[in-house]
């Protein structure tokens, strides 16, 4: 029997071998009980965007405020997220997100793909939470939205990472120098999402 806590969203998961009684999983849960409240303790607290609230954008904070007259989509101006204070805030907040994404991961694969002479395929945008980004043996690429709100060098880290897996599908050395070569400072910028991916995590955009 093993216990994991996932360190993105607190969940707890409990795996068991074939054949085991469900009265040992609970004898075997409750001796760890201790164990996970305090992996639970140190998760980061769930947020839900709302209104007066902030949202990180590009690494900052910023302040989620009303528009007036109006608008139907949220959008960012004078340093603020605006949005429609008739509809609900997190999907307009999640949706202004999935659109600076895209807009964003884009530049960065072009820009990276561009310096390793290989082209990608497609690129999709997915809330994951095991991984921030993948790459497929036919070139295509998905990405985690959510890298949106991270500072831009570490989305750009990210890109990099994937793009780099058009030359090396592995995580070899010679993979590590693609990525050193295209993205010479990729360890800081890998430390700060292992780091706080989780507080990226908690902002919780679905009920």
């Amino acid at each position: 029997m093993s216990l994991r806590v996932s360190g993105l969203d607190g969940k707890v998961t409990l795996s068991l071998p074939t054949g085991a009684r469900l009265r040992s999983a609970e004898a075997f849960l409750s001796e760890k009980a201790d164990w996970v409240r305090g992996h639970l303790a140190v998760q980061p607290r769930a947020v839900t965007p709302v209104l007066g609230g902030v949202v990180p954008v590009e690494g900052r904070d910023l302040p989620i405020r009303a528009v007036a007259p109006p608008r139907r989509r949220a959008h960012l101006c004078d340093g603020s997220v605006r949005i429609n204070p008739a509809l609900p805030v997190p999907p307009q907040v999640a949706g202004l997100l999935k659109t600076a994404a895209r807009a964003r991961l884009a530049a960065a694969c072009d820009h990276y793909a561009g310096q390793i002479g290989r082209p990608y395929g497609t690129l999709s945008l997915r809330d994951t939470r095991s991984r921030w980004g993948s790459c497929s043996s036919a070139g295509r690429l998905m990405f985690s939205w959510r890298l949106i709100m991270a500072p831009p060098e570490v989305l750009d880290y990210v890109a990099a990472h994937e793009v780099a897996h058009l030359v090396e599908m592995n995580h070899s050395a010679d993979f590590w120098a693609v990525v050193a070569r295209i993205c010479p400072d990729y360890a800081r910028r890998r430390r700060w999402l292992r780091d706080h991916g989780a507080v990226l995590h908690s902002i919780r955009f679905q009920p």
